[in-house]
């Protein structure tokens, strides 16, 4: 797949689009090499970039997708895991969240409020 991991997200929704810039804005502030640490791939400006992933854009909508270095495919809340594990100073997030238990709460979690996101961002006619 690459050199970096790509992540695929959602610009349309403006929840996902602020948590994105957040995440980029800590990444270019903490990294030296900044946020260019990931390859970042909005589904709403370039929709025929879920085919890399063998995925629909709503299932890109719906959640977030990421290929590691080593061509493997995550979803939804390992995504966030991968992303925290990658950035300093929230390394620690991305180990606690990942603890067995935790993990399962959190996916729990992720899915409920991903299914409901998604939901409201069809209502408001965002795609």
């Amino acid at each position: 797949m690459g050199d970096k991991p790509k992540l695929y997200y959602n610009s349309a929704c403006p929840v996902c689009r602020t948590g994105i810039e957040q995440q980029r804005a800590r990444m270019d502030g903490l990294l030296p090499e900044g946020s260019d640490t990931i390859a970042w791939c909005d589904i709403a400006a370039t929709p025929e970039a879920a085919v890399e992933i063998d995925k629909s854009v709503d299932q890109i909508r719906h959640s977030l997708h990421m290929v590691d270095e080593r061509g493997r495919l995550a979803g939804r809340r390992d995504v966030a895991i991968a992303v925290w594990a990658m950035t300093p100073g929230r390394r620690w997030l991305g180990w606690l969240v990942g603890l067995p238990g935790i993990r399962q709460l959190a996916r729990w979690g992720y899915n409920r409020f991903a299914d409901r996101l998604f939901a409201w961002n069809k209502r408001q006619g965002r795609w």
